[in-house]
């Protein structure tokens, strides 16, 4: 009886010691959680994300790591001299530039130059910053996919691009940064969250209430969305997409995507003026595996979102379509 007295007072000094110990850690880790906690919010008590965050000031870094890196996801000090350093030399020939950009590019001046940043690649996964292998079908369809190349004979409108015919750039195209009309404005109500892009004047309504997707046979460029809340960070799942728009390149125009196409994007602000962004790419009938594009945008409340109206005055596909027409009148004429 003696024996079990002693066992039992042990097991209670042990507990009221552990109990302590638990105590202790809660006491430190409040002041973490509080923080994790911060941060501006709405009147009805959500993260505020408002704002307009352009990404262009990361035109200069690259979509994928250039093989040398390896897995180092960040320049060191000489890589971002140089960096800064190209970027200055380009600023300084715009300043005084008036010339063209060659037949089918803008002039230098008129695109966005950047800002020098320290990130090596915007793939950020795999850890190579690059993209994985495709699949069998992905490697067909993007041997098919719609070139911008104006070289190829065209033979109808319907072989462009859908960014070239001003459709849309899709939900990645919109996202990724652009050589200019690279804006991303958040607008919140309660219960939803308004994502209005620049560039194609594309607007994601994104309900947060938990509603179910759309029956899988409706179908769009830009997807169904729907957010939640993980503590500071607003997550978007999109599905229901139609496989007509691109995965790489600025515009979402180069590498197709298939109907199985999944996105899971998260913005989480860091401060005041800092969004971190990602999106994670899944595809299984396209890529081999997933893959996350992350970057931070810093917001601009000096940045104006201008209509972007891609289709007036645009007689690009006309011109080229009719040329096509005329160089083969020609060469039958021979």
């Amino acid at each position: 009886m003696y024996r079990l007295a002693v066992a039992s007072g042990k097991r209670s000094a042990i507990m009221l010691v552990m109990r302590y110990a638990l105590l202790i850690v809660a006491i430190a880790a409040a002041p973490i959680l509080a923080g994790a906690q911060s941060g501006p919010r709405t009147p009805w008590g959500d993260p505020d994300l408002q704002g307009i965050w352009p990404s262009g000031q990361l035109i200069n870094v690259p979509f994928e790591r250039p093989a040398e890196f390896g897995t180092r996801a960040r320049l060191n000090d000489a890589e971002f001299a140089e960096r800064a350093a190209a970027l200055q030399k380009q600023a300084d020939v715009d300043e005084f530039s008036t010339g063209g950009g060659g037949a089918v590019t803008p002039p230098s001046h008129w695109l966005e130059g950047g800002r020098p940043s320290r990130q090596a690649s915007l793939i950020v996964d795999p850890p190579d910053g690059r993209l994985p292998p495709m699949t069998d079908d992905g490697t067909r369809r993007a041997a098919a996919w719609p070139s911008t190349n104006p070289s190829v004979p065209y033979a109808r409108a319907q072989d462009f691009n859908i960014y070239d015919r001003c459709i849309t750039r899709g939900v990645l195209g919109s996202a990724f940064p652009n050589i200019y009309s690279s804006g991303m404005e958040i607008i919140q109500t309660p219960g939803m969250v308004v994502l209005r892009y620049e560039m194609i004047h594309e607007t994601r309504i994104i309900p947060l209430d938990r509603r179910p997707h759309l029956a899988p046979a409706i179908r769009s460029y830009m997807g169904d969305s729907r957010g939640r809340w993980e503590g500071q960070t607003l997550i978007v799942e999109t599905t229901n997409f139609n496989g007509r728009t691109g995965s790489l390149g600025r515009n979402g125009n180069g590498n197709p995507t298939s109907e199985a196409l999944r996105l899971v994007e998260r913005f989480t602000r860091r401060d005041a003026d800092t969004l971190e962004y990602s999106v994670t790419v899944h595809d299984p009938l396209t890529w081999t595996q997933p893959w996350t594009v992350a970057f931070p945008l810093i917001r601009d409340p000096g940045y104006v979102m201008y209509e972007y109206a891609c289709h007036e005055g645009n007689y690009a596909i006309a011109n080229i379509l009719s040329a096509f027409r005329a160089a083969e009148r020609a060469a039958t004429n021979r």
